[in-house]
């Protein structure tokens, strides 16, 4: 595959993602990777290389500007912090980088989707909500709140959410609430809820038993849960 550098620009902001393009000339899906709180980090880029390989061109996003990653706590908190505090932004921001990646050579620009992780879920939940045109979207363990009701416009794109039950981040009552609203919206939605898992279960690093923890065949089952949703909203 081909590897390369984008950037691209939202309200001034210098974003820099990764694009990962399978060899050959036909026109491929574009998804794009929305990452957790630490920034375009190793394991959103890993995930955008697994989609070339599967034939899919895969592009890892910036949502906080020059490709920045926190290390520790107080650095991913005061980088989502706000962010996530203008959720306007997060919906403008996720835009630039569908409009980034439907510009990428061989990209069928009526393709496209995204997945994210955490409060990169939370963020491609925002993109359907803004009403963008694109294919389908995939929340991992993500942040499920609703944004205030003046910026949400009519969920066209398909949902899918793949949810630990004992998330503390999402709590049944707020997965509940979720569920209300994507209902009034009429979307076409669905969510896997996989019992005795937390949050971060995709995420090797995550070792945190009661808040966030790695679960291999959990995150076996949701990616292929990921594969079959997108292999679908493409056909």
């Amino acid at each position: 595959m081909e590897k390369r550098e984008i950037v691209y620009e939202h309200q001034g902001v210098k974003l820099h993602g990764l694009a990962c393009i399978p060899e050959g000339d036909a026109r491929r899906p574009a998804v794009l990777v929305s990452h957790d709180w630490s920034g375009r980090n190793a394991m959103a880029e890993r995930v955008a290389g697994e989609l070339a390989e599967h034939g899919y061109v895969g592009f890892a996003l910036d949502m906080y500007g020059e490709g920045r990653v926190g290390r520790t706590t107080e650095e991913r908190v005061a980088l989502m912090g706000p962010v996530r505090a203008d959720r306007s932004v997060v919906m403008g921001r996720i835009q630039a980088a569908v409009q980034a990646a439907r510009e990428l050579p061989r990209v069928d620009p009526k393709r496209v989707g995204a997945l994210g992780f955490c409060f990169g879920g939370g963020c491609v939940l925002d993109l359907a909500r803004s009403g963008a045109d694109v294919s389908g979207v995939v929340s991992f363990h993500g942040l499920l709140d609703a944004p205030p009701p003046a910026l949400r416009k009519p969920i066209t794109a398909r949902v899918l959410v793949l949810h630990g039950y004992r998330d503390p981040l999402a709590k049944p009552a707020q997965v509940l609430e979720f569920a209300d609203e994507m209902a009034a919206a009429g979307a076409k939605w669905e969510l896997h809820a996989y019992g005795g898992s937390v949050h971060s279960f995709t995420n090797p690093d995550a070792n945190d038993p009661a808040m966030a923890q790695y679960d291999a065949d959990v995150a076996r089952r949701a990616f292929r849960s990921m594969y079959d949703f997108f292999g679908d909203v493409f056909q």
